[in-house]
């Protein structure tokens, strides 16, 4: 019993074999997938995919890194996309200072937009965040965020990052980084917040987990990152997949 929270299964990588690919995710134990569309192109191949998939749902948003080519007539989109009954959540959004692809201003911008969004339509939100760990948080916390809650995908930040994400109403989720060796923040943050806030997910196809790190991420392998954490905390295997099963349910409502 698995839930990988975030994944790009209508990625381009996955075209030769995405059938075979979401079958041995389910051969693994993983109940659930929650698929992202991030652009235009990415939303119209995730609501395909949770047509076609009983347990495959979506989430739908303006990536950060698109931000400079999203328009007005896009929100008015996005608002209809959301009321699909297997649309959970408005992401993935936020802010990515890493790449230079869009001003940190339309980010910005468009990140709360998008958040206003979300309390609109009543949904939680899926944040992306690369490097801007600081201006999410305040941005959270500016925009009422903490109304509809939500995902810190792929959680980067430090311990006290963790701590005002949970103030603020959000669940923590680890990818595959949390079980690379040299990743010390990520197995720091997953051996203390509290259990009850703790999500697992591949962002597959990227940030594969250890043994398979280099090679293209699938759902399956979410399987590695829950027992790193169930290493990390001292736990069985079994009980960290039902606990962050409980924990999907919970903010996703699925």
């Amino acid at each position: 019993m698995l839930v990988d929270t975030h994944a790009h299964l209508n990625d381009e990588k996955f075209n030769e074999d995405r059938a075979e690919v979401i079958k041995r995710a389910k051969e693994v134990g993983v109940e659930t997938i929650i698929n992202i569309g991030y652009n235009r192109e990415t939303i119209l191949s995730t609501i395909e995919l949770v047509e076609q998939y009983d347990f495959i749902f979506g989430a739908v948003g303006w990536h950060p890194n698109d931000a400079h080519e999203m328009k007005e007539e896009d929100f008015d989109w996005l608002k209809e996309i959301t009321q699909h009954p297997k649309i959970l959540a408005i992401g993935e959004i936020g802010l990515d200072y890493y790449w230079d692809f869009a001003p940190k201003e339309v980010q910005q911008e468009i990140f709360r937009k998008q958040i206003q969004l979300a309390k609109q339509v009543n949904l939680p939100i899926i944040i992306h965040d690369r490097d801007a760990h600081q201006d999410i948080c305040s941005i959270l916390r500016e925009e009422g965020a903490k109304d509809v809650g939500g995902i810190i995908h792929s959680f980067s930040g430090s311990m006290e990052m963790a701590k005002e994400c949970i103030d603020l109403g959000f669940y923590i989720s680890f990818s595959g980084p949390v079980t690379f060796k040299n990743a010390k923040k990520p197995k720091e943050v997953a051996t203390h917040i509290p259990i009850d806030r703790i999500l697992l997910e591949t962002d597959s196809p990227y940030l594969t987990p250890e043994p398979y790190r280099g090679k293209r991420n699938e759902s399956a392998y979410v399987k590695f990152v829950a027992t790193k954490i169930a290493e990390l905390r001292g736990m069985d295997v079994e009980e960290i997949a039902q606990i962050t099963t409980r924990n999907a349910k919970r903010i996703l409502k699925f």
